[in-house]
């Protein structure tokens, strides 16, 4: 049965038995690690955008509908400009990531919560590691992860591709069955799930107006088995004694 939050004062208490088995911890992270209020996801947009409209000469307009069509039909933007125009994936990934992180601020409550889980931590982005690194340590929480899995090693394969988790389960010696993956990104679950991970999906708790009404709903679906707009407070029912053993140094 799922749990679904609405407000975070609403939301019940998660039975740490539902997550008993799991020692295996993977995030994605963004949207995921940290709120939209941060600003950090739009700004990545803008220099897609940007990049797209240098790139082909067009307006701004239509550099946000072409970069639309290439994450509809591909992933990711990237995916569809090196398909179709054999772009450098280094040159756009370093363009798309020079934000200002000013108003994304340590979250320490994140970090003890991640600490006190029991096992090993992993990030799963489609992101570049050089980001996912930049927003991990700005929220005071990177020491606490193993290790990234970003689309560099993917091969430039996008989740929700089966291959990619794939890929980084066997990299790192993943037990699907002993592991739980938290996105924001709905169909980013499908594979998780069928592969044996517990599923959680975060949604912000106030409307993200840079994103789609149906892409922060709380879904209802077998291979969405939590919901919550709080991680922390998710988190927290689930440190056990000797949690940080498995933590990055």
């Amino acid at each position: 049965m799922n749990t679904h939050a609405s407000p975070p004062a609403s939301v019940p208490p998660l039975p740490a038995e539902a997550f008993a088995h799991v020692d295996h911890w993977v995030f994605d992270l963004d949207n995921t690690l940290y709120s939209h209020e941060a600003k950090v996801w739009p700004q990545v947009n803008e220099r897609i955008t940007l990049f797209l409209l240098e790139l082909f000469g067009l307006d701004g307009l239509s550099s946000h509908a072409l970069r639309r069509y290439y994450y509809e039909r591909y992933g990711t933007t990237l995916k569809g400009l090196m398909e179709e125009h054999d772009v450098d994936p280094d040159d756009f990934l370093d363009f798309a990531h020079q934000i200002d992180l000013t108003l994304l601020d340590p979250d320490p409550a994140l970090g003890d919560a991640i600490a006190a889980l029991p096992g090993r931590k992993l990030i799963l982005t489609n992101g570049s590691r050089g980001h996912a690194e930049n927003v991990a340590g700005k929220l005071g929480i990177l020491h606490h992860f193993e290790d990234i899995f970003d689309i560099v090693q993917a091969g430039f394969l996008p989740k929700p591709e089966r291959a990619t988790y794939e890929n980084f389960l066997a990299k790192h010696a993943v037990d699907p069955g002993r592991a739980a993956m938290f996105e924001d990104i709905e169909k980013n679950l499908i594979v998780p799930s069928a592969l044996g991970m517990k599923t959680v999906l975060i949604i912000p708790r106030t409307p993200d107006p840079f994103r789609e009404v149906w892409e922060q709903a709380a879904i209802e679906a077998g291979h969405v088995h939590y919901v919550t707009d709080d991680l922390t407070r998710f988190l927290a029912p689930l440190g056990r004694e000797g949690g940080a053993a498995g933590q990055g140094a």
